[in-house]
């Protein structure tokens, strides 16, 4: 049963829920408001009255002031209840000398016995209120010094008004505030569900946008508060999640495209092999063929697979300082009997100073493959290819010259997509999938760099990439 119930409050909706945390902020407001108003009031009306208390003390100790030093005690108390017994101010008036001796009470006070403390007991000025007989009474004692003599006093009076005040005060309180929270509830909910209407716009629009429809955009607010800012960042998040499906769409399609041409050539090499009995030299051609498509598949699918990876997040850096003068030189000598077999001029120009970066070798070197492959690739016989290893500032720039058919001007800006080839026809024919410069370009970006083509139809393409530099690591002496 409480599990249910906990379920029940986190389905309360967010307008629901800032409605009551607005009604009980507004409550607890209300009661703080209410009371502090209540307490001030109360305050003052007080000080109106103990106001007029201390006039009235005045009064009698100017009265005091007046009678002569030397009077006794019992012509004083005489004249006391002269003055006083029919003044309003004597209603609720004690008069007491030094020695506890009483000189006037008044009838109100002798009929309720309203002393609050013993004469002795008042040693400075006190204020205080009492209820007698339901009526609120407001009392002052205080000691007088007139003419040589010490008198205690107690004085009081009325404090119907005050209370009444109050009174009616904390009625029109308990009256209005139900009413005010109904009105601030119904306040609070309009305005939540006012706030919160783009939300539900953006949830209808959310709910239609699917894989066949990402082109399809949230409603766009001009709110200028969270609210838009939300719709934008996930406009945003939309455009990305449209390009990458759009891409592993395009990454599927070509290459099932891809696979499908040798394995269709594997498939019908085999059967053309079995149709009709051959003798050996004919099967080792059958064979061999199929053994080349077998090795451009697999090469193919060793591209797919490290696309994948990148993709994916998984393929690893080893980075660390590399001198690209040793990496250079080591892929220079691999491709200088390519560059026999093919009759093409193959240089290589190395820098001599140290050329550190900080990257990782196995991918350095792949980097510098791929871009000699596919100068190797589309550099007709006899032609020559250039390396050359340039240090630029703080940056260091490979480049790969060679001297084939050159690329358009609109193709530059397509030939790092992967599967674009340019030559489709000779692509295919020399072994080229069109993802070797995709994977270049991202070997380039992962370590900081750059990778540009500039080219002309009929003289040539020259690849750069410019990696930063970085300090040569220390070497370790060695021990004496």
């Amino acid at each position: 049963m409480a599990k249910h119930e906990k379920t029940g409050m986190r389905r309360l909706s967010i307008g629901l829920r800032l409605t009551l945390w607005y009604l009980v902020i507004f409550a607890i407001a209300q009661l703080v408001f209410g009371a502090g108003m209540w307490f001030i009031l109360r305050h003052n009306l007080y000080d109106l009255v103990d106001d007029e208390l201390e006039s009235q003390v005045e009064d009698l100790k100017s009265f005091l002031q007046s009678q002569p030093k030397d009077r006794s005690i019992a012509k004083l108390k005489e004249e006391v209840n002269e003055t006083y017994a029919i003044e309003h101010s004597g209603d609720f008036l004690e008069v007491y000398a030094e020695k506890g001796e009483l000189i006037y009470r008044s009838a109100f006070l002798q009929a309720h016995q309203a002393v609050l403390l013993p004469p002795e007991q008042v040693q400075q000025t006190i204020i205080r209120s009492r209820r007698i007989e339901g009526r609120p009474l407001r009392f002052i004692l205080q000691k007088l010094e007139v003419n040589g003599r010490v008198y205690t006093v107690e004085m009081g009076a009325p404090a119907d008004d005050a209370v009444e005040t109050l009174s009616l005060f904390r009625s029109y309180l308990l009256m209005f505030a139900p009413l005010l929270l109904l009105v601030a509830a119904a306040g609070g909910y309009w305005l939540s569900r006012r706030a919160l209407s783009p939300v539900d716009a953006l949830v209808r629009t959310a709910r239609e946008v699917s894989g066949t429809n990402l082109n399809s955009r949230l409603q766009k607010l001009e709110t200028g508060d969270e609210l838009q800012r939300l719709s934008d960042t996930l406009n945003e998040m939309l455009d990305r999640i449209e390009t990458a499906f759009m891409r592993i769409t395009q990454f599927t399609a070509d290459a099932s495209h891809e696979l499908r041409t040798p394995v269709s050539l594997i498939r019908t090499e085999a059967e053309l092999a079995l149709r009709r009995s051959r003798n050996e030299a004919e099967y080792k051609e059958s064979l061999r063929h199929i053994l080349l498509e077998a090795e451009r598949t697999t090469a193919l699918i060793e591209q797919l697979l490290s696309l994948a990876r990148t993709d994916s997040g998984r393929e690893k850096l080893h980075l660390q300082p590399v001198d690209l003068r040793q990496t250079l030189r080591s892929v220079v000598d691999g491709w200088q009997q390519v560059a026999t077999i093919r009759n093409l001029e193959f240089s290589a120009r190395i820098a001599a100073s140290d050329s550190f970066v900080m990257g990782d070798d196995t991918l350095l070197r792949r980097l510098a493959d791929i871009l000699l492959d596919n100068a190797f690739k589309y550099t007709p016989s006899p032609g020559s290819v250039r390396l050359s290893l340039e240090q630029r500032g703080e940056s260091v720039a490979i480049t790969v010259q060679d001297s084939g058919p050159g690329i358009a001007e609109e193709e530059q800006s397509k030939i790092f997509e992967r599967f674009y080839r340019v030559d489709k026809a000779r692509s295919r024919a020399q072994g080229g999938a069109g993802l070797g410069l995709a994977i270049a370009q991202w070997i380039a970006v992962q370590h900081r760099g750059s990778i540009t083509v500039e080219s002309q139809l009929g003289q040539g393409a020259s690849f750069r990439v410019e990696l930063p530099m970085t300090a040569a690591p220390v070497q370790n002496p060695l021990p004496a």
